[in-house]
């Protein structure tokens, strides 16, 4: 079975246990569409015209809309977790680091395609889930980066919200970056190669790493690029910024926007007791970050603030490349990984990752 057919299979399991992605009780088509009709501006009369057609089948299967809360992101939690791909897939090896100062130790998961080899590249991956959760198809979205970029790649179980709030995850993050520094001639990496990525919420992590690290510069773990998939960016969003008609209907809504930002941050999202530094949009500064390739779907409530977040870095000279996939939701390409658009959406952010690790910074 391949790494895409897992991860679909695993979206799936979560609607027949009643939840959508996880997060939603079920509904049926017709409830979820009367739904999005009644909670749609009349500029949108039907959300779904918009989306690409090889991804509207799939998506009809789960609710427009849902409530995040403290259950659903309990039941969520408590679905197993999609297994790695058997080898001859590189394997997944856990190991524990110190954490932070006062902090518990830090899991990570390393999957290294060429254990002989040296001076490999290596992507520190920080996994999406809401800050709350850890997202479906981790570990075989792990070997699938490994083996096709030809990379260590090591993820990072940072603690969750709202167990732990800001700067918690991001302490474990940098604690990790610190320590793939430090042990990059065990690992068999080239130093001057190390990128950071993640995808939703892990992309809102690996923005905040390249931020947090260019401002510790003096501990020297430079960072060569930074691989931003559909990331959160700005707690504004769906709260004192609310969302375009045409936008954020699908799989990740503002309400659900509102919760996470608020879990994470321990204060309300939107408001002015958000500390500057716990958001990548709130930062004064872009300045003297690593590269950076952004990707989001035109239909993603994610959308305006990773196209601005991409003009911010292109003033600020940082090489930025954006793609915008007409069509698209939150996570479409988990979702509908066979559809053309999520083919060429991958494609697209793995070549760019293995054009960052070809050139030296």
């Amino acid at each position: 079975m391949s790494n895409q057919l897992t991860r679909r299979d695993f979206a799936i399991r979560t609607t027949s246990l009643g939840l959508a992605m996880g997060l939603a009780p079920a509904a049926t088509l017709a409830e979820t569409e009367q739904a999005s009709r009644s909670e749609t501006s009349p500029a949108v009369a039907d959300p779904y015209s918009l989306v690409d057609p090889e991804l509207l089948p799939t998506l009809k299967h789960f609710p427009a809309s849902f409530d995040l809360s403290a259950e659903t992101v309990r039941q969520f939690r408590q679905l197993p977790g999609t297994p790695a791909l058997p080898a001859p897939a590189p394997q997944p090896v856990e190991r524990h680091i110190p954490g932070p100062p006062g902090a518990p130790e830090v899991r990570l998961w390393i999957v290294d395609p060429a254990p002989s080899e040296k001076n490999k590249p290596l992507l520190l991956h920080m996994h999406g889930g809401g800050f709350m959760m850890i997202g479906p198809g981790w570990m075989p979205l792990l070997q699938s980066i490994a083996t096709d970029c030809h990379c260590v790649v090591v993820s990072v179980d940072y603690r969750l919200a709202p167990e732990t709030r800001y700067p918690g995850a991001l302490d474990d993050n940098y604690a990790a970056l610190k320590w793939v520094h430090a042990h990059a001639a065990e690992l068999g990496v080239d130093r001057s190669r190390i990128a950071v990525g993640g995808e939703s919420a892990g992309g809102t992590h690996a923005a905040s790493l390249a931020i947090h690290a260019r401002d510790r510069n003096k501990e020297d773990v430079p960072i060569c690029f930074q691989l931003l998939i559909y990331p959160a960016l700005d707690d504004r969003t769906g709260s004192s910024r609310p969302a375009p008609p045409a936008i954020g209907h699908f799989m990740w809504t503002a309400s659900a926007n509102r919760f996470a930002w608020s879990s994470l941050l321990g204060v309300p999202a939107g408001s002015s007791k958000v500390p500057v530094a716990a958001v990548p949009a709130r930062v004064a500064s872009v300045a003297g970050l690593p590269p950076a390739w952004i990707g989001v779907g035109a239909l993603d409530l994610f959308v305006e603030e990773d196209m601005e977040y991409a003009r911010r870095l292109v003033h600020a000279g940082v090489a930025t490349e954006l793609l915008v996939v007409r069509g698209a939701f939150h996570g479409f390409d988990l979702l509908v990984p066979d559809a053309e658009v999520s083919k060429q959406f991958t494609a697209s952010w793995k070549f760019a990752l293995r054009k960052a690790f070809a050139t030296k910074s």
